[in-house]
């Protein structure tokens, strides 16, 4: 019901957990069925089916006054159904294709965020630093708006670092995440 609107979310790894929404709500002080109700959920299966529900997304976005569209995760889908160096070219091609469609005929068309997450993989040829780096190589980086990587802390602790914004310099900060959501 933020901004009097709903969200719909596309779940490519059966993360999506009503019971934790109903906690969030009741924090909130909000009625969690009302809360749920607003929130359309799909599971995509594979990486085609991945790309009709964001063509569905896109037709049910205006009829359902959408403000938020949450896709978890965005590679999945792609790295089992795309496997090796044979088939990188057309596994790019189509990521960059949903990408696209995300940003153009969701994002633009309706005025609303979409909220991708990624996956990354361990690099062991990096001695120094942080040997995780993305999936979806230069087409997620170039494409995205905003790119935040997430890590855990200390205990209970978690860091958002930013590293791409068109509009603001790199940083972090500290968050954890409760039962009443996340909080700093």
């Amino acid at each position: 019901g933020g901004l009097e609107g709903t969200a719909i979310f596309i779940d490519t790894e059966n993360t999506f957990r009503p019971e934790r929404i109903q906690q969030m709500a009741k924090s909130l002080g909000l009625d969690p069925k009302k809360t749920l109700e607003n929130i359309h959920v799909a599971r995509a299966y594979n990486s085609d089916h991945q790309m009709i529900l964001a063509e569905k997304a896109a037709d049910l976005a205006g009829e359902y006054n959408t403000k938020l569209v949450v896709m978890d995760s965005l590679t999945s889908h792609f790295r089992a159904d795309y496997t090796g160096r044979g088939t990188l070219a057309e596994r790019q091609q189509k990521l960059n294709r949903l990408l696209h469609f995300l940003q153009r005929k969701l994002a633009d068309k309706y005025n609303l965020a979409v909220l991708v997450t990624n996956q990354v993989m361990s690099r062991p040829d990096i001695l120094f630093g942080d040997p995780t780096v993305p999936i979806g190589g230069h087409i997620v980086g170039h494409t995205a708006t905003f790119r935040i990587y997430l890590r855990k802390g200390k205990g209970e602790k978690r860091i958002a670092r930013l590293i791409d914004s068109p509009s603001m310099p790199e940083g972090e900060c500290v968050f954890k995440i409760t039962t009443g959501g996340v909080t700093d």
